[in-house]
């Protein structure tokens, strides 16, 4: 099994980060799964997925030694049946990176570099954060992940539907590097606003973003 990274923050929320290493099988064999997310296998015809599925419940049992059930809101957002941790869940092909939190909400997104970013531009980035783009390549690349996965945090975090990711959700210049701090806002409908804290990560070619407040 294969517990690739933890992180503990200031904030007292725990990373979790499994590298997804296994065959299906070997997932199966080796992970004691609830009959419900068992069910709920049988109905996904993609073995990735299947396998994303099988490592998240790897990692929560690693997190968790008591048996624990996990449940998703109406929304997507997953949540803890018989425990009062907030989560907070993504992962990648290779990757499942876990957030917990006591008592606060919170979001993670992983994503892989390989990923092609070129619509985020169009479909998430406000006209201030486009002019904020770098010339360099790789670089902008890199810059285009974190502002992805930085928002999908967010959103997660925020737990709200029909979110416009470019309207709703700004981030504050930044120049990427292989990790760092970033300052949000979110823009709720009403015309009230939220400002928010994040980090941000490079490991192995993947961005990991998660919200600190």
């Amino acid at each position: 099994m294969a517990l690739y990274l933890t992180k503990e923050l200031d904030n007292g929320a725990k990373i979790y980060v499994w590298e997804i290493t296994e065959t299906e099988k070997e997932l199966l064999e080796g992970t004691s799964v609830p009959d419900d997310e068992l069910e709920e296998l049988s109905f996904i015809k993609s073995e990735a997925r299947r396998k994303e599925k099988l490592a998240t419940r790897a990692l929560l049992n690693v997190i968790f030694p008591e048996k624990l059930y996990l449940g998703h809101h109406d929304n997507g957002k997953p949540y803890l049946e018989n425990s009062a941790w907030e989560i907070s869940i993504s992962h990648t092909s290779r990757f499942v990176a876990i957030i917990i939190h006591p008592d606060e909400d919170l979001g993670i997104d992983i994503e892989s570099l390989e990923r092609d970013f070129s619509a985020v531009e169009k479909k998430a980035l406000s006209e201030d954060e486009i002019e904020d783009l770098g010339d360099n390549e790789k670089k902008r690349k890199l810059q285009l992940a974190i502002y992805w996965c930085a928002k999908e945090a967010i959103y997660k975090r925020m737990s709200i539907s029909s979110v416009d990711f470019a309207e709703q959700i700004e981030l504050d210049r930044f120049n990427p590097h292989d990790d760092g701090d970033l300052d949000a806002t979110f823009f709720f409908k009403d015309g009230t606003e939220e400002e928010l804290e994040l980090s941000y990560e490079v490991i192995d070619d993947h961005v990991m973003v998660w919200t600190v407040g």
